[in-house]
């Protein structure tokens, strides 16, 4: 079975964004970002991913992608 896999940290290189502003424009912790770009999480809520995509400009597909276990 595949796995999604968070790509936050390529997404905040690409808009010259640090963890620490974009916790504060996101409305989360620092702590709870850093788990999220070094994917730590089993898990997202919607509205933190729609405000990180809304921070970065981007799409959900962006940060998000499916690794299958043949990668």
């Amino acid at each position: 079975m595949g796995k999604i896999v968070l790509r936050l940290d390529r997404m905040m290189v690409e808009r010259k964004i640090s963890l620490n502003d974009l916790a504060e424009r996101v409305g989360i912790s620092n702590v709870n970002l850093s788990r999220i770009k070094n994917n730590k999480v089993n898990a997202i809520r919607f509205s933190t991913l729609a405000a990180i995509c809304e921070v970065l400009e981007c799409g959900v597909g962006d940060i998000l992608e499916y690794a299958s276990d043949a990668q």
